[in-house]
């Protein structure tokens, strides 16, 4: 499976996640919370809300072939940091594992 077909299918499931949860939000963000958002929108919007608005359309761009797929990614970092203690967010926090250990790994077999 190529590194591009694996990486939809985990953003796939990071969505669901993501609504399973009920960390997904009906409701655009408006404009102004994408001007100097700083890394992971710290700066404008809580980290669900950059999974979902922000990393999430990116990601698909890239897998898409709008753009290139990065070389390397820490989104499980910070969504380690973010959601720790939370008891809901264990399995998206795997997701974003498995995110970052497919980009940095190379092709899937």
């Amino acid at each position: 499976m190529s590194k591009a077909i694996a990486a939809a299918e985990l953003l796939d499931k990071i969505e669901s996640e993501l609504k399973r949860i009920n960390y997904w939000q009906s409701t655009p963000l408006s404009e102004d919370k994408f001007d100097n958002m700083g890394a992971f929108g710290i700066n404008t919007m809580v980290f669900s809300q950059w999974l979902q608005f922000v990393f999430i359309p990116q990601a698909r761009r890239a897998v898409s072939g709008e753009r290139e797929l990065p070389n390397s990614s820490d989104v499980s970092v910070q969504a380690i940091r973010e959601f720790d203690g939370d008891p809901d967010a264990g399995d998206l926090v795997s997701l974003l594992c498995e995110f970052d250990a497919l980009i940095k790994g190379g092709e899937e077999p």
